[in-house]
């Protein structure tokens, strides 16, 4: 059980929970936020609580889209959803044994570290059971947002369910208690995206 406090960061899952799932996408212009999601992030920015984006982008290794065509994708995520704080992207695939793919938690963990967090001050937004298993390896606060995609039995898994991400701020922000942990990482925005 997670003691409810202020988090110090909020790590969102990209695709199907910040902008519309488009498979393996690497045009920028076939990006759509999810609703809500403008309003969300614009909340937290405001209480001062940093935001990352936590993201498997496998097709980049199976050779479905480019890294500038991913980076693209990315600059217009952050033109139509505003700045994040750090982004943590796995280009792997699933058979290359890395330990950032999630449900692996090295994406959770490094955002944790940009930002110069405890992962077990993060909480973590996503769409699918591996957002959540990412969360609780990485021993943060996993919080589900359930789509059309979602399975059942994640939904019954999931340490926490979202009804949308207005509900997620809700919850993060009724939590708050005491003062945001400062972020002391300047640098994180000039590090561009960080690749694993």
């Amino acid at each position: 059980m997670f003691e409810r406090r202020r988090p110090g960061a909020v790590l969102f899952d990209r695709d199907g929970t910040l902008i519309r799932d488009v498979p393996y996408n690497g045009d920028p212009r076939r990006v759509e936020p999810m609703p809500g999601a403008v309003e969300a992030l614009g909340r937290l920015r405001r209480a001062d609580v940093p935001v990352a984006v936590v993201t498997n982008q496998s097709g980049v290794a199976k050779g479905l889209l480019t890294p500038d065509e991913m980076d693209q994708v990315n600059a217009r995520v952050e033109e139509l959803l505003g700045p994040f704080d750090a982004w943590a992207i796995c280009v792997h695939d699933e058979g290359d044994g890395c330990t950032c793919r999630k449900p692996a938690p090295g994406l959770v963990i490094r955002a944790a570290a940009v930002l110069d967090v405890s992962p077990r001050e993060c909480v973590v937004v996503g769409d699918i059971g591996r957002d959540m298993e990412a969360a609780r390896a990485a021993g943060a606060r996993g919080i589900l947002v359930p789509t059309a995609v979602t399975l059942p039995e994640e939904i019954d898994q999931a340490p926490e369910v979202a009804g949308d991400l207005a509900d997620v701020v809700d919850r993060v922000l009724s939590d708050a208690e005491g003062p945001v942990p400062a972020v002391s990482a300047p640098w994180a925005r000039a590090m561009g995206w960080s690749r694993w």
